[in-house]
Order: C-alpha cells, then sequence, then structure tokens
C-alpha cells in the first residue's frame, strides 16, 4: 500500500460508484439465480421460497463490499481470485437474505412489507419462511467450501462468514434488540447492540473480500478500520431514515422503530446529531482507506454511498 496518497485519489463521483454498484447488483443476481436452483427430488416450494427472498431487489450493498474490498488488495485479480469472490459475496448475501427473512417473522418484527413487496412469511406461510430462511445459511458455506482458493484461506472465510452471522455478531445483536424494546439505552449499549446487528456482517463482508484476496497483515488492519466505521454508519443511517424516508422509498414500513419504543440513534442523539455522527464515521472511513490509493477507489465510493443514500 502507498501510504500518503491525496483524498483525490480514492474521491470519486457518487454517480460513478452508482454506476459500478449497478453492475456488481446484476452481476451477483446472475450468480445467485444459477446457485439458488431446484435439483430433483427436492422441495420446488421450498426453493420457490428461498428465490422469492434473495433475488430481485436489494442494494447488494454487503456483496459490493467484499467485491470493493477484494479489489482494493489486488487491483487486478486472477480467475481464482475472481470465483473465489464471486462466492463469497453470494454468501453474504445469502446469510443477510435469511436474517431478513427471520426478522420479519411475527415473532420478531412481525412486518408485512420487505424491499417493496410482501415478505416471504406473508407470501408463503411462517412454516416455510422460517424453512426458507434455514436453507439459506448453509447454502453459504457450501459456497465459500468450493472456493478456488488456498484450503486455509477457506477455513478463515467460513469462520469470519461464521463469527459475523452467530451469537458474537448478527444473532447476538438481534436478540439484544428484542431485548432493548421500550428500555432507554446509553450510547454505549446501543453502539454495541449495532455494531452485532448490523455491522458485524458489513465488517465480515470487508474482511472476507480481503481474505479471499489473499490481503497482508497491513492491508486487513486498514479494512477493519474501515469496516468498523461504516458497519457503524449504515445503521446510523438507517434510524436517521426511519424517521425522515417514507414506506414507498424505503421499501419496508417507515416509523416502525418509533412505533414499537426501539432504541435508535435518532432517539438517543436526536436527528441532527445523528446525521452528524454518520458523517463522523465517514471521515474515519475514507481516512483508513487512503494507503490503497487509486484500487481502494469503491470502498470510497461505497462509503459515499451509504452515508448519503435516501433510502
Amino acid at each position: 500500500m502507498n501510504a500518503g496518497v491525496s483524498t483525490d485519489i480514492v474521491n470519486r463521483s457518487t454517480a460513478d460508484c452508482s454506476l459500478w454498484l449497478s453492475e456488481r447488483a446484476a452481476h451477483i443476481e446472475t450468480m445467485l439465480d444459477q446457485w439458488i436452483a431446484p435439483s430433483p427430488g427436492t422441495s420446488e416450494l421450498l426453493h420457490e421460497a428461498m428465490r422469492y427472498a434473495v433475488l430481485g431487489g436489494g442494494k447488494r450493498i454487503r456483496a459490493a463490499l467484499v467485491y470493493a474490498a477484494a479489489k482494493a488488495c489486488v487491483g487486478s485479480p486472477t480467475v481464482a481470485v475472481e470465483l473465489a469472490t464471486d462466492r463469497a459475496a453470494a454468501a453474504v448475501e445469502l446469510i443477510h437474505a435469511y436474517s431478513l427473512v427471520h426478522d420479519d417473522l411475527p415473532c420478531m418484527d412481525n412486518d408485512v412489507l420487505r424491499r417493496g413487496k410482501p415478505t416471504v412469511h406473508i407470501k408463503f406461510g411462517e412454516a416455510m419462511a422460517l424453512l426458507a430462511g434455514d436453507a439459506l445459511q448453509p447454502l453459504a458455506y457450501e459456497l465459500l467450501s468450493d472456493m478456488p482458493i488456498s484450503p486455509a484461506l477457506i477455513v478463515q472465510a467460513t469462520a469470519m462468514l461464521a463469527r459475523s452471522s452467530g451469537a458474537h455478531g448478527m444473532a447476538g445483536g438481534q436478540a439484544i434488540d428484542l431485548l432493548s424494546v421500550g428500555k432507554q439505552l446509553n450510547r454505549d449499549a446501543l453502539q454495541n447492540m449495532h455494531m452485532l446487528k448490523t455491522g458485524a456482517l458489513l465488517m465480515g463482508s470487508v474482511a472476507l473480500g480481503g481474505i479471499v484476496a489473499g490481503a497482508s497483515s497491513q492491508q486487513r488492519q486498514a479494512l477493519d478500520r474501515y469496516a468498523s466505521a461504516m458497519g457503524l454508519a449504515f445503521q446510523v443511517v438507517d434510524d436517521v431514515l426511519d424517521v425522515t424516508a417514507d414506506t414507498t422509498k424505503l421499501g419496508k414500513t417507515a416509523g416502525k422503530d418509533a412505533a414499537e419504543n426501539k432504541p435508535t440513534y435518532v432517539s438517543l442523539l436526536g436527528l441532527d446529531e445523528a446525521i452528524a455522527l454518520s458523517r463522523q464515521l465517514h471521515e474515519t472511513a475514507t481516512q483508513a482507506i487512503l494507503p490503497f490509493g487509486e484500487p481502494g477507489r469503491w470502498l470510497a465510493g461505497l462509503a459515499d454511498f451509504i452515508v448519503l443514500r435516501d433510502h
């Protein structure tokens, strides 16, 4: 990495990043469509529910973070690294999709709208929605096991995704969230909850990109600093949008956090301070990836996209 590179090198226009993000989203959609296909002797209805949960929507931010991190570490990846990155990107999207399916269930958030369409349990029933989420998880690890990289890196990637999504990551954060409804959390407790619930899988996505690319220790440390800031910024912006955006633009029920008396950064800090915090985190993330220079352009662009998005 080249230390001391000007911020101009990684400061790319939002339009440029949006075009790249759209291309990556279309690419990973194709990969996911290929990998979530029914096979003889399996339930067609289960696969239909799985495909409904995963395909045809979403910004694919987590997949894009995998691609951007890998690109930052190796500007011109080999074919093997590209194939591995596809599988890693698909894996995080499968884990994310399963979490949304389960999060929307009546026993959790009891939501009826996701990505602008009925949630999986509304479309297929609760039991099939539960099974669809259950089936998406092992498929993610199956894809990681088939990456054409060294066994040691496959083990690292598998462990990273498991930690990011388990009791010490996303699932643990969701548990804290459920137990915090109606309670007033202080800033440290709220940050801990969100770093697990939302931040852990975003951080894991960045780390996966570095792992499949064979990143150096120095590169991994820079990616970790970037991911830590952006993982929290993503949730802060989500909290802001829950207050400022409408249901049509969000593609999910707006104002639900306030209606259910959930602790958020807006309820704790106020709207203006929450927005200011997201901008501070954006600056921290941008500074962290300066040493990557030009190959870090997409990480910088994604930081802009995450903080400046309106849905």
